[in-house]
């Protein structure tokens, strides 16, 4: 079992992967100009933290595709336009309200899609609920687990458009958990990476 993380090298992301308190997640970490030195066939999971830029993946697209070809699963978190390099993202957008819960009794609209999965054993809705980045036009036959007020994928699974898996949100944890700022995302990590691990990683492995 392994987990690849993709190391941007940006404070949050030394702090979210580098630190004690998750560093044990992830086998090995490598910064997005050496992938093409990682034999990722040998992880079961690839990570793309938050913030990653595109442009520093883009050169690896070819690689990312085969590797999801051949089985593997890519997770991939929000603000890193990933739709640039990997295969069959639609990404809409939006205007984000840093400020929303200033407004008593407001509601960003996020809510769980499928409370069954195995994910939200580990999590609540209020672990997913900081700020809206923008939504995602899901594959048929993908499997929406968080929606945003209007209904529209802000998580999803996508195993239909490879033969491997995509677990894809516009949710950005690690740089807030990484800039020591939005509790809940340091809650949605505390949830996130155990499944991570026990789950997809496990899975990649049978």
């Amino acid at each position: 079992m392994s987990i690849l993380a993709v190391h941007p090298g940006a404070y949050y992301h030394i702090e979210s992967f580098e630190s004690p308190r998750h560093a044990d997640y992830f086998d090995q970490l490598v910064r997005p100009e050496d992938l093409g030195s990682v034999a990722l066939e040998e992880h079961n999971v690839v990570l793309i933290p938050c913030r990653t830029p595109a442009d520093r993946m883009a050169p690896h697209a070819a690689r990312l595709r085969a590797y999801l070809d051949g089985g593997g699963t890519i997770v991939a978190t929000g603000e890193s336009e990933s739709q640039l390099f990997l295969p069959g993202i639609s990404f809409t957008p939006q205007p984000t309200n840093f400020w929303w819960w200033l407004t008593p009794g407001a509601d960003l609209g996020v809510r769980i899609a499928a409370p069954e999965h195995a994910l939200f054993q580990r999590l609540e809705q209020r672990d997913i609920t900081w700020h809206l980045h923008g939504w995602f036009d899901a594959p048929p036959g993908a499997e929406i687990l968080a929606v945003n007020g209007q209904g529209k994928p802000i998580l999803y699974i996508d195993d239909v458009t490879t033969a491997g898996r995509m677990v894809l949100t516009s949710l950005d944890p690690f740089f807030h958990h990484g800039s020591h700022f939005m509790p809940a995302t340091t809650r949605f990590l505390e949830g996130f990476l155990p499944w991570m691990r026990n789950t997809l990683d496990r899975k990649a492995s049978q």
